[in-house]
């Protein structure tokens, strides 16, 4: 099978790509220089296209000398956070850089597509409304959820106008080796990493320890993008979650007791979110009812494969 990718050296990108290879399928990965740090695969059945979401003309390209059988679109601006500071820019690359790829798979042969979302298009959400299903009414509260419910959207205006055969992953946190900073277990394993060999005071930085939210191991992420390919309804969507809240209190005790090394906590006013939402979790049983796909790892495990990883990284191994 031939297979696009968008966001192929990102984090779950990453890990999506290993599965795709282990399978024997032929992938070719967009490449954006000034975005794409890191490298890809070293493999015969991998290929890189230079390319921009933004031009559309080269979207068409990409997908017209690619053929693919499937495409996977993870490519984004990821941090709704940076999506105060350039909103423009964010909802051109997650808006209108989905609307070029779907224009351009519409142009040529139609394969399947996974579009993935993000559960930030929900906002605040009461608790009477928990756990989210795919039928809760978005309300996204910054810029990165309303240009990832506009990628939603032309989802599913896809599927009704052309009848291309596209599926929405709306995931949730994922967490796991490879996690680039400015989320939370990368923010808090990168700092225990630094106190446990020596290089930092034995001192955590943190934000909001009591929002709960729902966690997923990445390698499970890459598992449910694969199911949604293969068994995912067209023009549906669907949540990708552990179904458990889980207090980033817990998070940083867990990490703490791996680390095993004394350490205090120090509230950084620069790391508060004020507005969170409290608790925020979701329903898996959608797409476990269409594909079979739950949830396997467990989180300590992510827990503990994501601190080896920075144990490694700041090690210099």
């Amino acid at each position: 099978m031939r297979v696009f990718i968008t966001g192929a050296t990102g984090f779950a990108g990453s890990y999506l790509m290993e599965d795709l290879i282990a399978s024997g399928h032929h992938v070719t990965a967009l490449r954006h220089p000034a975005t794409s740090h890191q490298q890809l695969p070293d493999h015969p059945l991998v290929e890189a296209f230079e390319g921009d979401l933004l031009d559309a003309k080269g979207m068409q390209t990409a997908v017209f000398q690619t053929q693919p059988d499937v495409i996977y679109h993870l490519a984004g601006q990821a941090y709704p956070a940076r999506s105060w500071k350039d909103p423009a820019l964010t909802m051109a690359v997650n808006a209108g850089g989905t609307a070029n790829l779907l224009q351009a798979a519409v142009a040529f042969g139609r394969p399947r597509v996974v579009i993935v979302t993000s559960a930030e298009i929900y906002g605040r959400v009461e608790e009477d409304d928990l756990p989210l299903t795919e039928a809760t009414l978005p309300n996204p509260r910054h810029p990165y959820g309303v240009s990832k419910l506009a990628a939603s959207h032309l989802a599913s205006a896809y599927w009704q106008r052309y009848q291309l055969p596209v599926v929405e992953a709306r995931p949730f946190n994922h967490i796991g080796p490879r996690q680039a900073l400015g989320f939370v277990v990368p923010d808090f394993v990168s700092q225990l990493a630094a106190i446990k060999l020596g290089q930092k005071p034995p001192v955590m930085q943190v934000g909001n320890l009591d929002a709960m939210r729902d966690f997923t191991d990445v390698r499970d992420v890459a598992r449910a993008y694969q199911s949604l390919a293969e068994k995912g309804q067209p023009g549906e969507a669907y949540f990708i979650c552990s179904g458990q809240p889980v207090s980033i209190h817990y998070l940083l005790n867990t990490l703490i007791e791996a680390v095993d090394v004394p350490v205090s906590i120090e509230y950084d006013p620069e790391r508060m979110r004020p507005s969170d939402t409290p608790c925020l979790y979701g329903s898996y049983a959608k797409i476990k009812r269409d594909t079979g796909w739950q949830p396997k790892v467990h989180l300590r495990q992510s827990l503990a494969d994501a601190l080896a990883d920075w144990l490694d990284r700041v090690g210099g191994n």
